[in-house]
């Protein structure tokens, strides 16, 4: 299931040339994929109190149109599991149906407690 998250571009996240700083993404996508796991039930600060903690091993971005300040921006997020120990979000960032970004995020479930990958069950159901 995808879910959406609306945000507005803020002046601050913006560089020199008026345009959001290439990094500033990374946070936005970040914000959908939390928004995604909220909408699956799946408490994030709950999974890091029992030893696991989702973290992101590879990002790819395609950057299609920028974006400025006061922009109204779509975050879609889907997950789905890309190995037994890897998940990867698409996601994609719109305004007013117009492609701005496109990105490939990939990551595992880190049990703190082994210091190694781990399956998270929780994640995993929500994305069957």
């Amino acid at each position: 299931m995808q879910t959406s998250t609306t945000i507005e571009v803020r002046d601050y996240e913006c560089d020199i040339q008026g345009i959001v700083n290439n990094a500033v993404y990374m946070n936005y996508l970040e914000h959908g994929r939390h928004e995604w796991l909220r909408a699956h039930n799946i408490d994030f600060q709950a999974l890091h109190d029992q030893g696991l903690d989702l973290v992101v091993i590879r990002a790819e971005m395609d950057f299609h149109q920028s974006l400025r300040p006061g922009d109204i921006v779509e975050i879609r997020t889907s997950f789905k599991q890309e190995s037994r120990l890897r998940w990867l979000a698409e996601q994609m960032i719109y305004r007013a149906n117009e492609l701005c970004l496109s990105a490939k995020i990939f990551g595992t479930c880190v049990d703190r407690k082994r210091n190694k990958p781990s399956v998270c069950d929780d994640l995993r159901q929500a994305m069957m």
